[in-house]
C-alpha cells in the first residue's frame, strides 16, 4: 500500500482525522468522531478515538503511515476561556537593576470576560546561584505551576537563562524562558510572551504526552507532530518549551489545506465551522502573517492573519417581538439543539417556538423549536441556505429544505410575515458580519476587490459562502473536500522553523548563516522533508538595526 499522511484537526464540534497518498496528494481516507472537550483526558480522547478509527475502519496498517501531525485549539481556547496555570515570572537582574525590573514587568491581560492573567513577579540577581534558589523557592511556596525567566539580553547569552530553568524543572515546576519563544530584542514584549508561553505549557504537555503514547501504542513509527501556527509543524517534543507556537494553529491548517490541496493563488480563504468563520487573505500564493496580540498587548509570536468571527453555519438567531436581530454567537451544538435542516418534516410540524439563554449570562432572546418529542431544535444559517436554494446537492451542509421551511413557518406564526423573508433577513445579518471582515482584509493588504475570490472551506462554506459572494458581488467556489480540508492541510503541512536575530549592519554573509541555521534546524526536525508548503527569507527595517527573521 502507499505511504500514508495523518492528519487530525480539532474542531468545536468535530475531531476530523484523514489520510493522504503522500505520492498523489489525494484523499485515501477520513473518520469523523465527536471532540472530546469535557473528556477527563480533554480532546487528546477524540484524537485517540479518530486515529484509532481510521486504522481500523479503513484498514491501513501501522506500517502505511509515513507522517502523522494534528492541530489544536488548545492553546487559543486556554487564553479565550482564562484557562491558565498560575505563573511566576523570574527577572534575572543586575545587582542596580530598577530599569531592568521596570521593563520585566507588565500590566495584567484580559482574557474571558471578568478572567485576567496576573502572573507573579519575582527578582534575583543573575550572578547569584544562591538568590536564584530562594525566588525559586519563593515562587513555589506561592502555588506557582509555571515559571517564566526573562534577563535582559538573554537572546545574547542564553547561558543563565537556561540555568534557571533547568532548576525550576529540578523542584518539579514547568519552565520557559525568553529565549526559548524568540531571539529579538525588547524586554517587556519578550517577556510577556515566554510568560503567556508559560501559562499554557502544563496543560499543553499533558495533552501532547496523552496522544503521543496513544500514537505509540497504535504502533506508529512515524513521529507525531503539530500544526505550528505559521503553518508549519513541529515535532510534538518542542511542546515541552514552545506551546504558544501553536496559538491559531487550527486556522493555519484551513489556509494550509487551501494552498496546497486547493492551489489558491489569490483571495480571501473563509474556513465556515458550526460556531465560527475564520478568515485569512492569501496574495501571491503565500499566507499573511501578523504579530499575534493578546489582550490589546503585542507579543513576539508570529502567526497566519486568520480573523475569527462567532458567526458560522450552527448560528442560533436572537428574536425580538416581530423579527430576527442577530444571529449568534451561541451555535447549535452548544446549545444542545439540532438544525431544522437536519430533521425530518414531521418531527418539526407542531412544535413550539420558545425564547432561552443557553448559557447563564447569555440574553435569553435565543430561538429554539421544542419537538413534540421532547428534544429541541432550532434554525441557523444553515437552514435559511436550505430553505432559499444557496447550498449545492452534494456539499456537507446540504439539508432538507422542506424541514426548513416547515421550521421557518413557525417562526412566521410566532413573529408575523413570510418565511421565506425571515431566512433572507438570518443571512443577511450573518452576511454582513462576514462582510465587514472581508472588507477589512481587502484594505489591509491591497487587494484588488474585482479580482478578489472567495474560497469557501469547513463543513458549513455552503451555508454562507454562496450566499455572502452573490450577495456583495464577489466570485466564489467551494474547496473539494471542503469539510475536512483543515485535517488535509494538518497532513500536507512541512516541518517549519524560524530563526529570528537582531543585527547591527546586517552583511550578506549574516543572512546566509541565518538561512542555513533554520535550514538545519528544520532538517533535524524531519529528516524525510521534501518541499516545505511555504518557505522564505525576511528582512525588515528598522531605524538603528535590522530585525532579520528567515523561515525555512
Amino acid at each position: 500500500m502507499a505511504k500514508l499522511r495523518l492528519g487530525v484537526d480539532v474542531g468545536g464540534t468535530f475531531t476530523d482525522v484523514v489520510a493522504i497518498d503522500a505520492s498523489t496528494r489525494t484523499l485515501a481516507a477520513r473518520v469523523k468522531v465527536p471532540t472530546t472537550h469535557d473528556a477527563p483526558g480533554g480532546v487528546a480522547e477524540g484524537i485517540i478515538e479518530g486515529i484509532e478509527r481510521l486504522l481500523r475502519e479503513c484498514g491501513i496498517a501501522p506500517s502505511d503511515v509515513a507522517f502523522i501531525a494534528h492541530s489544536t485549539t488548545q492553546a487559543t481556547n486556554a487564553l479565550l476561556e482564562g484557562d491558565v496555570a498560575r505563573v511566576g515570572v523570574l527577572g534575572l537582574v543586575p545587582r542596580a537593576g530598577l530599569v531592568a525590573r521596570r521593563q520585566i514587568r507588565f500590566a495584567p491581560l484580559a482574557l474571558a470576560p471578568g478572567r485576567t492573567f496576573a502572573p507573579v513577579f519575582a527578582f534575583a540577581r543573575a550572578d547569584d546561584e544562591e538568590d536564584l534558589a530562594r525566588a525559586l523557592d519563593t515562587l513555589a511556596r506561592h502555588g506557582m505551576q509555571a515559571i517564566a525567566i526573562s534577563e535582559p539580553f538573554g537572546v545574547d547569552r542564553p547561558k543563565r537563562e537556561r540555568d534557571a530553568v533547568d532548576a525550576a524543572q529540578r523542584r518539579g515546576l514547568y519552565a520557559t524562558s525568553g529565549h526559548d519563544v524568540t531571539a529579538m530584542y525588547g524586554l517587556r514584549a519578550r517577556t510577556r510572551t515566554a510568560a503567556i508561553n508559560a501559562a499554557i505549557l502544563p496543560a499543553m504537555v499533558r495533552t501532547a504526552e496523552m496522544t503521543r503514547d496513544a500514537v505509540a501504542r497504535a504502533a506508529i513509527s512515524a513521529p507525531l507532530m503539530i500544526m505550528r501556527s505559521d503553518g508549519g509543524v513541529m515535532d510534538v517534543h518542542e511542546i515541552a518549551t514552545r506551546p504558544i507556537l501553536t496559538m491559531l494553529s487550527g486556522p493555519a491548517a484551513g489556509v494550509a489545506g487551501a494552498l496546497l490541496y486547493e492551489n489558491v493563488t489569490d483571495g480571501i480563504f473563509l474556513e465556515v465551522g458550526g460556531t465560527s468563520v475564520d478568515c485569512s487573505a492569501i496574495r501571491g500564493g503565500r499566507p499573511q502573517m501578523r504579530s499575534a496580540r493578546i489582550g490589546g498587548h503585542r507579543t513576539m509570536l508570529h502567526t497566519i492573519d486568520s480573523r475569527t468571527l462567532g458567526i458560522a453555519g450552527g448560528s442560533m438567531p436572537r428574536i425580538d417581538a416581530s423579527r430576527i436581530v442577530d444571529v449568534g454567537p451561541r451555535s447549535a451544538h452548544i446549545a444542545g439543539c439540532r438544525y431544522a435542516a437536519f430533521c425530518d418534516p414531521g418531527e418539526l410540524r407542531g412544535a413550539v417556538l420558545e425564547r432561552f439563554a443557553p448559557r447563564p449570562g447569555d440574553p435569553d432572546g435565543y430561538l429554539r423549536l421544542r419537538l413534540r418529542s421532547g428534544g429541541v431544535a432550532t434554525v441557523t444559517p444553515t437552514c435559511a441556505s436550505n430553505l432559499l436554494g444557496y447550498v449545492p446537492g452534494g456539499a456537507f451542509a446540504h439539508g432538507n429544505a422542506a424541514a426548513a421551511e416547515v421550521a421557518f413557518a413557525l417562526v412566521a406564526a410566532e413573529l408575523g410575515g413570510d418565511a421565506r423573508a425571515h431566512a433572507e433577513r438570518m443571512l443577511d445579518l450573518a452576511a454582513q458580519k462576514v462582510r465587514a471582515t472581508i472588507d477589512a482584509l481587502i484594505a489591509d493588504y491591497e487587494l484588488p476587490r474585482d479580482q478578489t475570490v472567495l474560497i469557501g472551506g469547513g463543513g458549513g462554506a455552503a451555508s454562507l459562502v454562496p450566499y455572502v459572494a452573490r450577495k456583495f458581488g464577489f466570485e466564489y467556489r467551494i474547496a473539494k473536500d471542503a469539510d475536512v480540508i483543515s485535517p488535509i492541510g494538518v497532513a500536507l503541512a512541512l516541518v517549519r522553523d524560524v530563526v529570528e536575530r537582531t543585527i547591527v549592519d546586517p552583511q550578506p554573509e549574516d543572512v546566509v548563516r541565518i538561512r542555513r541555521e533554520a535550514f538545519d534546524n528544520a532538517i533535524a526536525a524531519e529528516n524525510t522533508m521534501t518541499r516545505p508548503w511555504w518557505n522564505g527569507d525576511e528582512i525588515r527595517s528598522g531605524k538603528k538595526c535590522r530585525p532579520v527573521r528567515v523561515c525555512h
